[in-house]
């Protein structure tokens, strides 16, 4: 599920009413930058990340806020992992990795997606939910007509260091990614969620 807030528009941040998650599905927060620059309420926490996405669903900009669910297709045999380190001077090394490459892949162009998300609990900053806000993005296109090297061939691989937001938590970073096909279809999704032991 991807939930879209509008930075202009304060209360829908706390709107109860808010699409909430059921088992098996897990909710990310964007928060698209408003007309009203920087007066707008909520942007301190809006990403331009958040504008490539819509643009990308072929979405616009929300006046409030808006959500959608994309069903998760499955691949039959491949593993989708995503990994992050220890943040470091503002910096969170993280990772994204399909594989094996499943037979399907070798002719298309897929796309991954890995979001560095802030996991707010609910009643956090005046929501009454839990969110995953989206703090960075790293964007991969895996081209499956490419001719790979050796160390390359059984798997797409995507990493870098990902900017920790001026005002994010770093104890409460995680990654969701997801790989869509051409058609945007959500193939295989994953998180990364420690519990404190």
């Amino acid at each position: 599920m991807e939930r879209f807030i509008n930075a202009n528009c304060d209360s829908c941040w706390a709107d109860p009413a808010m699409p909430q998650p059921v088992a098996g599905q897990v909710a990310l927060d964007w928060v698209v930058p408003g007309d009203r620059g920087d007066d707008a309420p909520l942007s301190a926490v809006a990403s331009r990340d958040a504008l490539a996405r819509l643009e990308t669903l072929g979405k616009s900009v929300p006046a409030e806020g808006s959500s959608m669910t994309h069903p998760v297709k499955g691949l039959k045999g491949t593993t989708l992992r995503v990994s992050h380190g220890l943040p470091l001077n503002d910096y969170l090394g993280a990772s994204i990795e399909l594989k094996p490459i499943p037979a399907a892949a070798k002719k298309q162009h897929w796309t991954a997606w890995l979001a560095l998300v802030e996991t707010l609990p609910a009643g956090t900053e005046g929501s009454p939910t839990e969110r995953n806000m989206v703090r960075n993005v790293l964007q991969a296109i895996w081209d499956g007509h490419k001719q790979l090297s050796k160390t390359e061939r059984n798997r797409f691989f995507g990493a870098r260091s990902m900017n920790i937001a001026p005002g994010a938590n770093p104890s409460r970073l995680r990654v969701i990614g997801w790989v869509e096909d051409e058609k945007s279809q959500v193939l295989v999704a994953a998180q990364s969620r420690c519990d404190t032991p």
